[in-house]
């Protein structure tokens, strides 16, 4: 048997509205690192996606992206500061402490995606 070693694993992400989404994510501070006409790829340090030109409503309301990051407080000052659910029109909900031990803020892409950016509580005590 080979090497069965992984590099990267990328979820799809549908967006009503390409160039939106494409502006949104990269004001949450992902960089666009590949670009075509209905596809883009997008990473924040070693998270990446792909986001593509593709809406289903039933579908892009059930999806839901779960990034876990170093320092929850320092993306959700960068989200405040961006100003992100006033220049977008999305929702926003602060940080809080979840039961499965993960302290996390939502925010909805502008195509109702909902991202869950947190991190480890026991992380964030150490």
């Amino acid at each position: 048997m080979g090497n069965m070693a992984t590099v990267e694993i990328k979820a799809y992400v549908p967006a009503r509205d390409f160039e939106l989404s494409k502006a949104f994510h990269a004001d949450l501070g992902f960089t666009v690192a590949w670009l075509s006409d209905d596809m883009a790829y997008l990473h924040a340090g070693h998270s990446s996606f792909l986001l593509q030109k593709f809406y289903v409503k039933e579908y892009a309301d059930n999806f839901m992206m779960h990034m876990l990051v170093e320092d929850v407080e320092a993306w959700w000052s960068h989200v405040e500061s961006q100003q992100l659910a006033k220049k977008y029109g999305v929702r926003v909900n602060p940080p809080e402490d979840r039961p499965w031990g993960i302290r996390d803020f939502t925010i909805d892409d502008p195509t109702g995606v909902l991202w869950r950016i947190g991190q480890d509580i026991q992380a964030a005590q150490s």
